[in-house]
């Protein structure tokens, strides 16, 4: 057998009621398509449109201390209602658009290498790995490219394929947004297994997907619930809850998982939304320590430090081993924060006005900002050397961005 080892609630009513106007409402006394487009509809206004319930923080003048300059910027197309993220690689870079194109770019100068057209609207980042590009649609498909952009195979899933496909000796794994997980044969789309979990009558319409790491896929559900199950047969090992639902309505005692857990070492780290951030430990699903702080996109981990982005626009950085706040940056309230990015001696974060900011690792003051656009950022990854960085904005374009 292969080792699973590796290596509040204090919201404004009014936040609460914009983010929670957002639900995803999966009750069968719920299912008339005018009312499901409407909450998809308040669930995109909520948390990227231009009048939000409390609006942005104003910005003060800063002192950079870096110099940031855009190097390269290309319109990779809409992202419609779904969220990416690039995908780097062998100085190459794959992304997707809401039009069904499955790309490469190079990382030098962001210069189109090839583009596939999938036939559907793509719902998923684009993953990769065993030499395969890996894409799921709205409609459930899967599809799996070679690294020259030619479709190889494709398979048939039960929803709309929720977060990055991920593949782990063999096997592509792909999460729906009916709270399946399967288990998907990389030579020939054929599947080996599935997961599944009973879909709850109210939750948070996410896109939050999976990790995978050492035989482990890590996953966070509705209710607060993150599980381990085996990478070569979806048999669970684990579940944890790491929030507990409270208050009295069923709006109020909404505590989802929206966002990926995160891996680091003998534990995996997790946030809930109107719930708790927590480490648990990877080999007995036990929760090693946990506290009160919600968010709705999630966390990173690097160098014993944790950072979160809250629900209400505050950066944290915490303690790895006990949770404990090293520093909190609350200048950025309502600003619709994305995953912060570490990044050598700072921390970035995105915004919805396309701002990037750059914070101080040591005690999280502004240390540089630059704005690439005016629509939303929706995330951010680490670029081909160690003074770049990569953003995805709402407005299709995908930017290099350089830091000294």
């Amino acid at each position: 057998m292969r080792s699973f080892l590796p290596a509040r609630r204090n919201q404004p009513q009014s936040l609460k009621h914009a983010t929670l106007a957002a639900l995803l409402l999966l009750a069968s006394g719920l299912s008339a398509c005018t009312a499901f487009n409407d909450v998809k509809t308040n669930l995109s206004e909520s948390i990227f449109g231009a009048e939000p319930a409390n609006p942005p923080v104003e910005l003060e003048e800063i002192k950079s201390s870096y110099e940031t300059r855009i190097q390269w910027s290309v319109d990779v197309g809409s992202p419609g209602r779904f969220t990416y993220a690039p995908v780097l690689a062998d100085n190459l870079i794959y992304t997707v658009n809401a039009e069904g194109s499955v790309m490469q770019l190079s990382a030098d100068t962001g210069k189109t290498i090839w583009e596939t057209e999938i036939g559907e609207p793509i719902s998923s980042g684009a993953g990769l790995g065993g030499g395969l590009v890996l894409v799921g649609t709205s409609k459930g498909h899967l599809f799996a490219l070679n690294i020259n952009g030619k479709k190889l195979w494709s398979a048939v899933l039960s929803s709309e394929v929720q977060g990055q496909p991920r593949y782990y000796d063999g096997t592509v794994i792909v999460r729906t947004s009916d709270h399946h997980i399967y288990g998907i044969d990389a030579a020939d789309g054929r599947r080996k297994w599935s997961y599944e979990r009973a879909t709850p009558s109210l939750s948070l319409k996410t896109q939050a997907g999976i990790v995978v790491d050492s035989g482990a896929v890590y996953a966070g559900f509705p209710g607060g619930k993150l599980v381990a199950i085996r990478a070569d047969n979806g048999k669970l090992v684990w579940e944890a809850t790491v929030a507990q639902p409270k208050g009295v309505t069923e709006i109020e005692r909404i505590a989802d998982i929206t966002s990926l857990p995160f891996v680091d070492g003998p534990l995996v780290y997790v946030v809930a939304y109107q719930g708790k951030v927590a480490a648990v430990d990877r080999q007995r699903g036990q929760v090693v320590w946990n506290r009160d702080i919600s968010s709705y996109v999630g966390l990173t981990a690097e160098n014993n430090k944790i950072y979160l982005s809250h629900t209400v626009g505050s950066v944290y950085s915490l303690d790895s081993t006990n949770g404990k706040t090293f520093w909190r940056q609350a200048n950025l309230g309502y600003r619709h924060l994305t995953v912060p990015l570490p990044l050598s001696n700072m921390v970035a974060v995105g915004d919805l006005e396309g701002y990037i900011h750059l914070l101080s690792q040591d005690d999280g003051s502004f240390v540089g900002r630059l704005q690439l656009g005016s629509k939303p950022i929706m995330s951010l990854i680490a670029g081909n050397n160690p003074n770049q960085f990569l953003a995805q904005s709402r407005d299709g374009h995908l930017y290099a961005v350089t830091y000294k």
